[in-house]
């Protein structure tokens, strides 16, 4: 029996469910699928925090990590009696508001008065001595299903750690913005595993944090696994956008302030990470435009058009020497997203003369590299290797991806 016929089959007869991979072991807790949409979190408080009981507990929380009524999770722990001592900080800060790339200090909790670990500042992985206060350390945090954004690496890293030092780790999951579908990009090499590339899954992986963590200890993708359990949502589906759940949407980060963003996210990161070029970053819409310095936005967004991908419309502009595309995206396209963001890089770079990629400076090209998971993109389209040649070269990796995910997959 494989392990998915395995989370099947007893998630359909039992409302508390034992997965076991290996030792140490991963459980998935909640009832069968259907039944009215609920967050792990809730799910969790419903059963009076039974995971939690006795034990200290820890928690990577931000601004996101919100029970669907609105209360913080920290305060929904507290008032459930569960023995808070401590949180841990992702990139951006325990409120989401410090910009990307800039460290965050360790603080103290304004509203619980709890201490506050950063995970994005001297470390990025907790310390033995950052997690010698508890036994079980929460992972509650909104991703945005991308490979790039860092919340899932800091979960991996806090997996690792906790493998490593013998604490429990439960992750409470969350629906992936962008549905259970898409799996879109290309492979990481070794040589580019960074924090922006932690693991080697596609650049957008249609898998929640829960399904992830699974993976990862099923892979092998720590060095350490950690006892995992799984807190899965009930009455979502693969199929289902932000807006099918009625939740609020909670900036992620600074960047990423509706829940829309994300689907703008995959189809310009990559590309954001050249030189002169423009991704809207300061508009009403992050990630929603597609530009260079003296690109001509009428001839780029006929360019766009005749490339026929469904479900996005392409706007030109012209602002401050920059020309290009504003982009509007339906979010049920079938497009692949990350396909247009590397034809999107060529015609800008084309258009520009080269200057596009080549007047990127190192560490753009290194931080450049690492997003993609490599250093063939930029190299690629140096030497004039066309676009759809590339993103062809994806699609062994794309396929055996969704067989391998298969095993570790909680949602229908």
């Amino acid at each position: 029996m494989n392990l998915r016929t395995l989370i099947l089959g007893v998630l359909a007869t039992t409302a508390l469910t034992l997965a076991s991979c290996t030792t140490p072991s991963t459980q998935v807790h909640g009832p069968a699928n259907g039944g009215p949409f609920r967050l792990g979190v809730d799910v969790l408080a419903g059963n009076n925090w039974d995971l939690l009981r006795g034990k200290r507990v820890g928690l990577i929380c931000n601004q996101t990590s919100m029970t669907a009524s609105g209360l913080t999770t920290r305060a929904a722990m507290k008032r459930g009696g569960v023995n808070l001592v401590a949180l841990y900080a992702p990139e951006h800060g325990i409120d989401g508001t410090i910009k990307a790339g800039v460290h965050v200090r360790n603080a103290r909790d304004g509203q619980t008065g709890l201490p506050v670990y950063s995970l994005y500042g001297d470390t990025r992985k907790p310390t033995p001595a950052m997690l010698a206060p508890i036994d079980v350390l929460v992972f509650d945090l909104q991703d945005i299903g991308s490979r790039s954004y860092t919340y899932i690496s800091t979960m991996v890293l806090a997996m690792e750690a906790c493998g490593e030092t013998g604490k429990e780790f439960v992750v409470l999951d969350r629906p992936n913005p962008l549905g259970g579908i898409r799996v879109e990009g290309p492979p990481v090499e070794p040589r580019w595993k960074s924090f922006v590339s932690q693991v080697n899954v596609p650049y957008v992986h249609g898998m929640t944090a829960g399904e992830l963590a699974m993976m990862t200890a099923g892979q092998g993708w720590v060095s350490r696994r950690p006892n995992l359990r799984v807190v899965k949502m009930t009455g979502w589906n693969r199929g289902m956008l932000w807006d099918n759940t009625g939740l609020r949407w909670y900036r992620t980060s600074p960047n990423i302030p509706h829940s829309t963003s994300p689907l703008y996210y995959v189809t310009t990161g990559i590309l954001g990470g050249a030189a002169g070029v423009d991704v809207g970053i300061g508009t009403e819409n992050p990630f929603g435009y597609a530009g260079g310095s003296g690109v001509n936005g009428a001839a780029f967004c006929g360019y766009c058009q005749r490339l026929g991908f469904p479900g996005v419309r392409f706007t030109p502009y012209s602002k401050n020497g920059f020309g290009g595309a504003r982009l509007a995206i339906d979010g049920r396209s079938p497009a692949n997203l990350v396909a247009l963001d590397v034809y999107m890089l060529a015609e800008l770079n084309r258009q520009s003369r080269g200057r596009v990629l080549g007047k990127m400076s190192g560490s753009q090209i290194n931080l450049f590299n690492k997003v993609y998971g490599s250093d063939s993109l930029r190299r690629d389209l140096l030497r004039g290797v066309p676009p759809q040649r590339i993103v062809s070269s994806w699609k062994g990796f794309e396929q055996g991806f969704r067989g391998r995910r298969q095993a570790y997959l909680m949602y229908p």
